[in-house]
């Protein structure tokens, strides 16, 4: 379980591609403070380290990706030097500061325009059309494992609005137009319109 507020941008080391991928990511975590088998939210995909340690380059921990993994994020595309972002699993009796986000890619959206307002900037992006559904104004959403809100919905694009201090601290500073983000819905959103599908088939059925 995670909040979406990322504590750190990372970077891949290696990529090993056998029968599942192996990737090696550069962080700034104490390696002894990450315990084998601990969640880490990798650009918004939650992945368990294998391995852990520090070099001349510095800390890193290991993690193995799956083909459905691969599949249904962008983590197919991350080469060496990519840069990531980084969140280690919420505690209890940790600051809950952004919005409950599982690490479970729901699916890959785009970018389609960063247009500056004030000291911001408005974001555009395309989502799967599946998802379309459960993104609202001003619902949360988690766009590469940060958490934001959302300011407007028209069709399958939504806007968000970011500041300075965001894009300096996430991976949002090197975005561009085109470039594809994972993203993640709101859990509540799909709990209601599973809760209204199953309404909706019992008064059919009555």
């Amino acid at each position: 379980m995670f909040t979406g507020i990322i504590t750190e941008i990372g970077h891949v080391r290696r990529v090993e591609k056998r029968g599942d991928w192996r990737f090696t990511l550069g962080c700034a975590y104490d390696p002894a403070g990450i315990a084998l088998g601990a969640s880490i939210c990798c650009s918004g995909a939650c992945l368990t380290v294998i391995e852990r340690g520090a070099d001349a380059d510095g800390p890193y921990f290991v993690v193995d990706v799956s083909a459905e993994t691969l599949s249904k994020t962008t983590l197919g595309d991350w080469t060496e030097g990519t840069q990531i972002n980084l969140e280690r699993s919420l505690k209890m009796g940790d600051e809950l500061g952004g919005h409950i986000v599982s690490g479970h890619v729901d699916g890959v959206g785009t970018v389609l325009s960063a247009t500056p307002e004030g000291d911001s900037a408005r974001w555009m992006f395309q989502a799967p059309r599946t998802l379309a559904p459960f993104i609202a104004p001003k619902g949360s959403i988690a766009v590469d494992g940060v958490s934001l809100t959302v300011n407007e919905v028209e069709d399958d694009r939504f806007g968000v609005n970011i500041i300075p201090h965001t894009a300096e601290m996430t991976t949002f500073g090197g975005l561009k137009p085109g470039d594809a983000v994972n993203l993640e819905v709101d859990p509540l959103a799909r709990y209601v319109a599973r809760f209204l599908e199953q309404t909706a088939r019992a008064d059919a059925a009555a």
